[in-house]
């Protein structure tokens, strides 16, 4: 993991392992039977509204099947909360998580398996994004507003929630103690990345939003992002589809705000899952071919998978994250 950028934070507030509630329609878990094929259980929860997790992860699901010998089911949930939830409650064997959960979360929940990373690149990055025809030019405008509304994904994405809403706090908006709580300035909404750009275009009332670069740069020209940042272009997979789904002047995203560099999400195993399979299901997520990241058949693009690698990572990969955590004096216990 050589040149990522060195940040150190304390862990300071943990995810309770108490008190909790499952994740919603989550039943009938198989757990690991034995036999010529354990069944293991993974559970996602999609960036963007609509994608087809089966869809997209099929062909990790199928080479891990095939190196492992495990028959892989596959559940969506509805956040990020509830993924954490279902490995905290013994309802899954692996999932891929936010880079936030690692920091925000007890080590004993889960173990980190390997970052994911996208066209040889670990890092990523947060936008904050508004329309050419919006009240705000600068982010300090949103205190300015009325109830202004600002749209987010997920409340514990990082992308989509936790580092745009650190970046307001940098440039002077009282944020409160969201997502925890009702923000001062402005009005919050919580969804996902997709649904985050497509409501601010839609509605004159949502003054700004926030989501991963991966979501807003193909709505954004190649030259904004070389304004706010001179590393994003070698950095940054995103880059090179950077506003190639501009149609006309009214599909421009206007950049407000580029976060730095930020860990990728990485995939993750029940810390307390012990079955003789889980070295092999690791095993073969971090030796996997490119093929096992692609699709044989032609499929939607939003089906692809995002990431092309996992690559070896601990939990010192994310101290990074812990700074926003701190920025933000966010009490997680209260998300889940």
């Amino acid at each position: 993991m050589s040149g990522r950028p060195q940040w150190s934070g304390d862990r300071r507030t943990f995810i309770k392992t108490t008190g909790a509630a499952g994740v919603a329609g989550l039943t009938g878990f198989a757990g690991c039977l034995g036999g010529e094929a354990a069944d293991i259980q993974l559970v996602l929860n999609p960036a963007e509204a609509g994608v087809d997790i089966q869809v997209q992860y099929r062909p990790l699901i199928e080479y891990i099947e095939s190196e492992a010998e495990v028959s892989i089911n596959t559940e969506r949930t509805a956040g990020y909360t509830e993924t954490v939830t279902a490995m905290r409650d013994g309802q899954a064997e692996i999932s891929g998580v936010s880079p936030g959960a690692v920091p925000a979360t007890d080590p004993e929940i889960f173990d980190i398996i390997g970052m994911r990373v996208a066209f040889g690149s670990a890092q990523y990055y947060s936008t904050i994004t508004t329309t050419f025809d919006s009240p705000v030019d600068e982010l300090a405008d949103i205190s300015e507003l009325d109830e202004p509304e600002v749209n987010f994904a997920d409340a514990l994405s990082v992308s989509g929630t936790l580092v745009p809403m650190s970046m307001l706090v940098d440039a002077g908006v009282d944020v409160g103690n969201a997502p925890d709580g009702d923000p001062p300035d402005f009005d919050p909404n919580y969804s996902d990345h997709q649904t985050s750009r497509e409501q601010m275009v839609q509605r004159e009332d949502i003054v700004a939003a926030g989501q991963g670069a991966f979501q807003s740069a193909p709505w954004i020209e190649q030259e904004q992002f070389d304004e706010h940042s001179e590393d994003f272009a070698d950095i940054s997979s995103e880059y090179p589809d950077a506003g190639s789904r501009i149609g006309d002047e009214h599909d421009e995203l206007q950049l407000l705000a580029l976060s730095d560099p930020i860990p990728r999400a990485p995939m993750v195993a029940r810390a307390d899952w012990d079955d003789p399979v889980r070295e092999d299901v690791e095993e073969a997520m971090l030796t996997a071919p490119d093929s096992a990241f692609q699709h044989d058949e032609e499929v939607d693009e939003d089906e692809e998978l995002w990431f092309t690698g996992i690559v070896e990572a601990d939990r010192s990969d994310y101290e990074p994250i812990q700074l926003i955590i701190d920025n933000l004096a966010i009490e997680f216990e209260d998300l889940i």
